[in-house]
């Protein structure tokens, strides 16, 4: 018998360690400060982390977007892991900040890469300023990641691209699973509605509220996706147990990835999708 060896895309795992909305009360372990976020970064990238999604808190462990606090938590990451990690900034509003305080932040900043939401940064009329914002961006070499909540998001993201607005030639998408369903949870079926609608060039990711988080990834890593996971969205390991630390929640999904012959993504390999550079000095 002839054997044959299929290889398969690459997963991209992103750790999303925290969020804007929980805290220590939440979870012991939940990492605010940017020495804890340094430490997650590092545990998180040795269990197949290629990317963390990044928020930042204030004195008093609230949300924020001030460009100082980034910068900190930046520098402490990069301390930890080098270039071993993609350092994604989040925009998230939070009903706190409008879309150009949100923009203000980013041009501010220029991370590495951002989380932009269509919904906050592209309301109704506001297409022309998004379309400077979006080439400001390219120009800037920023990665983008476009977070999509439901298929009627999906189209209006469709929309703006064929009309320009969104220039990107190779967007990265990341389809929210249960965000804004009572409870916050969500089940693999809700995935099926984007990919019905999606194109399949284009390049997706899930992350998923709720107990059946690692379900739903799973889903998305054997229909060729890539996954988002951590407290941010969920701090229950598949029996029920509470995770000790965000890392168990990255060992349990590399673990489906390399049941199902994916291999996992590096920060190497991330920046050479996206960013057409191979750069990066591991620690």
């Amino acid at each position: 018998m002839v054997s044959q060896t299929i290889t398969l895309n690459p997963v991209i795992l992103t750790i999303a360690p925290n969020g804007a909305r929980k805290s220590k009360h939440d979870h012991p372990m939940l990492p605010i400060t940017p020495a804890d976020l340094a430490h997650e970064a590092k545990v998180c990238q040795t269990e197949g982390a290629a990317m963390i999604h990044l928020h930042v808190r204030d004195e008093d462990h609230n949300h924020t977007l001030d460009v100082g606090r980034y910068r900190d938590a930046i520098d402490a990451i990069r301390g930890a892991v080098g270039e071993a990690i993609v350092i994604q900034a989040t925009t998230e509003a939070v009903g706190m900040y409008n879309a150009q305080q949100q923009m203000d932040m980013v041009i501010a900043l220029q991370p590495e890469a951002v989380s932009l939401s269509i919904r906050e940064l592209v309301p109704e009329g506001g297409e022309e300023h998004a379309r400077s914002f979006f080439a400001e961006l390219m120009a800037l070499k920023i990665m983008p990641q476009l977070i999509i909540s439901s298929v009627e998001e999906l189209r209006r993201y469709e929309l703006l691209v064929r009309d320009d607005i969104i220039p990107f030639d190779n967007p990265f998408l990341l389809f929210v699973l249960g965000r804004y369903t009572t409870g916050q949870q969500s089940h693999p079926r809700d995935l099926l509605p984007f990919i019905i609608t999606l194109k399949p060039e284009c390049p997706w990711a899930v992350c998923a509220f709720g107990p059946l988080e690692l379900a739903a990834t799973s889903s998305a890593l054997a229909l060729g996706g890539h996954v988002r996971v951590g407290f941010e969205n969920n701090m229950l390991l598949k029996d029920g147990e509470s995770a000790s630390q965000n890392s168990d929640l990255v060992r349990q999904i590399r673990g489906v990835s390399e049941a199902i012959g994916r291999p996992v993504a590096t920060a190497r390999d991330v920046r050479a999708m996206f960013l057409g550079t191979k750069t990066e000095t591991a620690i």
